[in-house]
């Protein structure tokens, strides 16, 4: 906490000095000082913020104010599947943070099947939000198009995804992780390793699998044992089905998301391989389904909640100050060990 002192001249303190005091973002300061009934915080602390605004000599810009005031205090947030349940947890992390703050969170679902990328761009330019969480992963989507075309016209952040040249991405430490799994699998005495990466065209799915080559490269093993699938039940089952019938010495598997693990797993007992005597898998996200599996599935837990507080963070400090940075979460996952890597029986 930053003190100012009592003989620093009024009038010339800042947003951020009045936030420091307070103990508050500045973005709930600027809210409060330029009268946003739609806030949500407690009277005593909208009390204490006016308090020592007004103690420090603080004014808020005209320009500022008039924005402020014209805010909806609502953020929209775009996911590829409300059934995902990576998305249900990145949803619950943007959304208490949001209220925290003092905003209220839009979801909407972005399949292939739903077109108008601009819709959700006009919900911003029409006023009825304030900015917008885009974690939609197709690469193709007109929204991303739009963005890049005017990428200040409409407060943005991509969540979970990279757009090169953005500046405004906030992501995991997807190579980290896939590292940490090829470790795991290693330290049980594996050298037969395959992945199931997701869609090629895909920036997560192409940072887990240069994590995945590199570490297994690192400890001089070969990372060829590579079939593509997508982030589904579906194409984890049949990116599985060709890499045990391409690569029979296959021991060990690594998926992208937790639904292809599913799909692997019948895979392998479509072919006649037992789990997982004859084949260990490991999975990229966690869930609570996986205790309730034969065997139970050992995950690599990321920190998704997390994910999903930081883009709001970011994306309000966007709103509030203009700035714009890109943000990894590095490291932050961990190893959830059960009953689905054990050491090769051949």
């Amino acid at each position: 906490m930053v003190t100012i002192s009592s003989q620093e001249p009024r009038g010339r303190a800042r947003l951020v000095d009045v936030a420091e005091r307070s103990g508050v973002t500045k973005s709930i300061v600027s809210r409060v000082i330029n009268g946003d009934t739609t806030l949500r915080i407690r009277p005593e602390t909208r009390t204490r913020i006016l308090r020592i605004a007004d103690d420090l000599g603080y004014r808020p810009h005209a320009g500022a104010r008039a924005l402020s005031l014209s805010r909806t205090g609502v953020l929209a947030l775009l996911i590829p599947d409300l059934s995902n349940s990576v998305y249900a947890a990145v949803t619950r992390g943007a959304y208490r943070q949001a209220r925290e703050l003092g905003y209220a969170v839009l979801l909407a679902e972005d399949t292939a099947d739903v077109g108008g990328g601009d819709d959700y761009a006009e919900l911003v330019i029409s006023g009825r939000v304030d900015g917008l969480l885009v974690a939609s992963a197709r690469a193709d989507h007109p929204l991303v198009d739009r963005l890049l075309r005017e990428p200040d016209a409409i407060a943005h952040v991509f969540v979970n995804r990279e757009v090169p040249g953005s500046h405004r991405n906030v992501g995991l430490d997807m190579a980290g992780a896939s590292a940490a799994a090829v470790d795991h699998l290693v330290a049980h005495g594996h050298r037969h390793i395959a992945m199931t990466p997701g869609p090629p065209e895909l920036t997560p799915a192409q940072a887990r699998l240069g994590g995945f080559r590199a570490r297994l490269e690192h400890h001089g093993l070969s990372p060829e044992a590579i079939a593509s699938g997508d982030f589904s039940e579906a194409g984890g089952y049949t990116a599985a089905r060709e890499i045990l019938t391409r690569w029979p010495s296959t021991t060990a598997l690594y998926t992208s998301t937790f639904v292809q693990a599913i799909g692997a797993m019948q895979a392998a007992r479509s072919l006649g391989r037992r789990l997982p005597h004859d084949l260990s898998i490991i999975t990229y996200d966690d869930s609570p389904m996986a205790d309730y599996l034969e065997p139970r599935l050992t995950t690599v837990a990321m920190p998704l909640a997390e994910l999903g507080a930081t883009a709001v963070d970011l994306l309000v400090e966007q709103l509030a100050s203009g700035q714009v940075r890109d943000l990894r979460i590095e490291d932050g996952f961990r190893i959830v060990e059960r009953d689905s890597v054990v050491p090769p029986t051949r």
